[in-house]
């Protein structure tokens, strides 16, 4: 009986040896089969990034040639004789460095008024009850189906008449609010329940006390998403500043970089080398904001 029951355990442990082996094959198996495909979506990802910035990459290359480089027969992707002379000409030839200041002010101001005017609407559409409130909230998002373009010449006979052509208002002041600002914000404050305000309401807390003290602290991702989509559609404006501006002291850097375009050969390089230089302010913020960009536009559209 001993050595049945010997026999047994024997078989038992060879069993569970066997058992242990096969898990851990099946273990190596699913482990290199997880690194396959993650190695596999790591060089799909690599292959569409080069190609994404393909362009931006090839532009600083051309910025970095000589004019002699680029127009030749030869195809010369990278400069065989790299060179600074094209940003040291792009900052003598035209005042890059006043464009981008105008761009800053114009674009910061234009950002911190949107996230002000925006963020107060919101607050009126989600939290306040008055008569026609859904009817002036569709109307306000009706407004992003017009195009700048239909607008653009009234809006200029309007700012034309009260002499405010060739300023920093002109710039400004016409974009101090947006309907996709105040949509994004109510979408974000229609995630916190109406108990919330009423609470407030109840400590004597006003309405601007709940926004700035309340509201505000809590809808950071929000408020950084709309600052990063402001500032960069207001750096890259083109057509209202060079419809309303005359003057070198208050143009921006969309339309001072055609200064340097010209009939001769070398000013595309010339334009390169400026386009990489105005660039670098847009990629920067965008990419120290973009994790609070992603956020922000997810974040409100599910509750809870």
């Amino acid at each position: 009986m001993e050595a049945i029951h010997n026999t047994a355990g024997a078989v038992n442990l060879k069993s569970q040896a066997e058992l242990d082996a096969l898990h851990r094959v099946m273990n190596a198996k699913a482990k290199r089969k997880k690194n396959i495909r993650t190695g596999g979506l790591l060089a799909a990802n690599i292959v569409v990034a080069i190609i994404i910035l393909l362009p931006l990459l090839y532009a600083v290359s051309v910025a970095l040639m000589p004019s002699s480089e680029l127009f030749t027969m030869d195809l010369n992707v990278l400069p065989k004789q790299p060179t600074l002379e094209n940003f040291k000409n792009a900052l003598e030839n035209v005042p890059l460095l006043k464009f981008v200041l105008n761009s800053f002010v114009v674009a910061g101001i234009i950002t911190i008024g949107q996230i002000i005017t925006c963020s107060m609407a919101a607050f009126a559409f989600a939290f306040l009850d008055f008569k026609g409130k859904n009817v002036i909230f569709m109307l306000v998002m009706a407004t992003m189906m017009i195009p700048g373009e239909a607008t653009i010449i009234s809006n200029y006979l309007t700012v034309s008449s009260w002499g405010w052509l060739d300023t920093y208002q002109v710039l400004i002041v016409p974009y101090l609010t947006s309907a996709m600002g105040i949509f994004l914000f109510r979408q974000f404050y229609m995630s916190f329940p109406i108990s919330l305000y009423e609470s407030a309401k109840l400590d004597g807390c006003g309405n601007i006390k709940f926004i700035l003290k309340i509201l505000m602290p809590l809808t950071k991702s929000a408020i950084g998403a709309m600052a990063v989509y402001t500032f960069i559609n207001a750096w890259n404006m083109y057509m209202w500043p060079l419809l309303v501006t005359g003057s070198e002291a208050k143009r921006t850097v969309q339309i001072g970089i055609s200064m340097l375009n010209s009939v001769d050969a070398q000013s595309i390089t010339l334009m390169i080398a400026g386009v990489v230089i105005i660039i670098v302010p847009s990629i920067s913020i965008f990419i120290v904001g973009q994790k609070q960009l992603i956020k922000g536009m997810f974040s409100g559209a599910v509750k809870g």
